[in-house]
């Protein structure tokens, strides 16, 4: 399967029961389950017991278990309150009867009403950097040892491929989905949803010296959250700018705004991941 079918594929769930779905992980996903398919999947789901325009606003995630890439994940999806403006659904992520993840999500119908936002900072443009792919084979390392995700990922600052010096706990990145999903709002939810993951955490790891390909750090997501602010095409470039104000505990605290390409603020990311040596 290509990286651009990956993404549409993840997001085709199976209805087998009243308000339970089945999703598949794609073949080549590693050890266990990208935290974002899960995330997005959860999602999915939700959104298949809304069926009124509403449109999610924002979602609350914890992950529990590692998922297994091989087992089907099963989603069972309670309508918490229907109300006249705002709808509330709990997902649970099972496999083999046991939790692996679940999500607290609010749906409201779209309306006008008071609008502010901070500005889109300063970036390159996303035409003058290299992806993930270009950098890890500029930097001697195998583009081949890790994956094709479907989303595609230019840092503003790649220092961190090999980095051995401390960095401040700031970073941005260029991200946008590798196909065209036109305007579906839903389906441009759930694949941003799926690319927030997949660097929010490296932030907590830049004042530290160390990065992925040390071969040192047992690193996992314990929770995310995702606030929808307005409707975006993510087959666009989006700036996804992160922060890590404190790691303590073995846990790294990660925040990030997304902006899309008119500049517009649309969606806000917070992020709790476990940070250890092993």
């Amino acid at each position: 399967m290509t990286a651009v079918s990956e993404l549409v594929s993840i997001l085709e769930l199976e209805p087998i029961e009243l308000d339970m779905f089945r999703a598949q992980t794609p073949a080549g996903a590693g050890s266990r389950i990208y935290g974002g398919q899960v995330v997005a999947q959860a999602m999915a789901a939700a959104y298949r017991t809304i069926d009124d325009g509403r449109l999610c606003h924002s979602m609350h995630g914890y992950f529990m278990r590692p998922g297994d890439p091989k087992t089907p994940i099963l989603f069972q999806v309670e309508r918490v309150r229907d109300g006249g403006t705002f709808a509330v659904r709990r997902v649970v992520a099972l496999q083999n009867g046991k939790q692996i993840f679940n999500l607290a999500a609010s749906f409201q119908t779209p309306e006008a009403g008071f609008e502010h936002q901070f500005d889109m900072p300063a970036a390159p443009a996303p035409d003058s950097l290299l992806n993930e792919e270009e950098l890890r084979a500029k930097a001697g390392l195998d583009p081949a040892s890790r994956r094709i995700w479907p989303v595609e990922v230019r840092p503003c600052d790649p220092q961190e491929h090999g980095q051995t010096l401390a960095l401040p706990p700031l970073d941005m990145c260029w991200f946008r989905a590798r196909v065209s999903l036109g305007d579906d709002v839903i389906l441009n939810q759930c694949a941003l949803a799926y690319g927030t993951d997949m660097t929010l955490l490296d932030v907590s790891l830049r004042p530290h010296a160390v990065n992925w390909d040390s071969g040192r750090l047992q690193v996992a997501s314990l929770d995310h959250s995702l606030w929808f602010h307005k409707a975006s095409d993510f087959s666009q470039w989006h700036l996804y700018v992160q922060d890590s104000p404190s790691a303590s505990g073995g846990r790294g605290f990660n925040r990030g705004s997304i902006y899309g390409p008119d500049g517009a603020l649309v969606a806000s990311a917070t992020q709790e991941a476990l940070i250890r040596f092993r």
